[in-house]
């Protein structure tokens, strides 16, 4: 039997390969870590969307199971969208990793906050007034300061590299 040739691998980027240092994280790998793991929760949250749809007699998923499958997904491509900026960014490589962590930390919180209500299946709207959670009513404080900090964290960071990028077409 003639033996196999293993493959050439791929050049599926022209970024080189990232350093081996176990105790930390390039704001590259954090990237695809995080795409990773929201395509895999988004592909689970796809199944469990599927199974509420045959139980349900509407044939409908609870709305944040559907949210948390959407957003999921969404987020796995803006995960892979902030790791094409990173050679644009204007700032240390410590600084680039906290760019990415930021957004990627807040897309974390968001999917996380929509499986949870999608399992407690206690509000349809998690910002109208009250605000619920399980059988608990958080102050509307906390909700809004949250969503502050989130807007601040995703398009600060994006705004960053994508300033990077700008500068570099000039």
């Amino acid at each position: 039997m003639p033996q196999r040739r293993p493959r050439p691998a791929l050049a599926l980027s022209s970024r080189p390969a990232a350093p081996r240092n176990h105790l930390a994280m390039t704001a590259d790998q954090l990237c695809l870590l995080a795409a990773g793991l929201f395509f895999l929760t988004g592909l689970l949250t796809g199944l469990w969307k599927y199974l509420c749809i045959v139980r349900s007699p509407e044939s409908q998923a609870p709305v944040y199971v559907d949210i948390a499958h959407r957003a999921s997904l969404m987020y796995a491509f803006s995960a892979i969208l902030l790791r094409e900026f990173l050679p644009y960014s204007p700032l240390t490589a410590t600084g680039t990793l906290w760019a990415v962590a930021a957004p990627l930390l807040f897309f974390a919180l968001a999917i996380s906050t929509y499986v949870l209500h999608g399992l407690l299946r206690d509000t349809d709207n998690q910002l109208r007034a009250p605000h619920r959670l399980g059988q608990t009513t958080l102050p509307g404080l906390a909700i809004h300061g949250f969503m502050w900090l989130l807007v601040i964290a995703e398009i600060g960071g994006f705004a960053l590299l994508f300033w990077g990028f700008l500068r570099s077409l000039g």
